[in-house]
């Protein structure tokens, strides 16, 4: 059986947030916790809107940053993650990266969230979907 963040076509598991309704989401939530989206590439396009609201509001820009937030050590080997994140893609922790390094750092969480390591091809559509629908919008 495929992971549950497969499953839920969340593949970075995007916890629900009470109020928060994201772009692409079914309008079915059958996951008491994790948002169910319509197909990976609107998971991915959800993850996007997360990391610009890191880098944002939280002026999150290089892996160790991004990942802290994202997996919190109450929650997560937090630097596992980092390590492997950096392995898997050749970023340093504190490397700063770009928006264009996004789909590379998306894919390399994905592998760690579900064991599954996306095509590119996958990852970058939901990148092009974020940059293509994210004009005004929170989700």
């Amino acid at each position: 059986m495929n992971p549950r963040g497969l499953r839920n076509n969340n593949p970075l598991n995007i916890r629900r947030i009470v109020g928060t309704i994201w772009q692409g989401q079914l309008a079915e939530q059958r996951d008491k916790k994790f948002v169910q989206f319509k197909s990976i590439e609107w998971g991915i396009r959800a993850a996007c809107c997360i990391l610009k609201t890191y880098q944002r509001k939280y002026q999150a820009t290089c892996v160790e940053d991004i990942i802290t937030r994202w997996a919190p050590a109450s929650e997560n080997d937090t630097a596992a993650y980092i390590n492997g994140v950096c392995r898997l893609t050749g970023f340093g922790g504190k490397e700063r990266l770009a928006e264009s390094d996004w789909p590379q750092l998306l894919r390399a969480m994905v592998l760690i969230e579900c064991g599954t390591l996306l095509p590119a091809s996958i990852v970058e559509e939901g990148f092009q979907l974020y940059k293509q629908t994210n004009k005004n919008t929170k989700q």
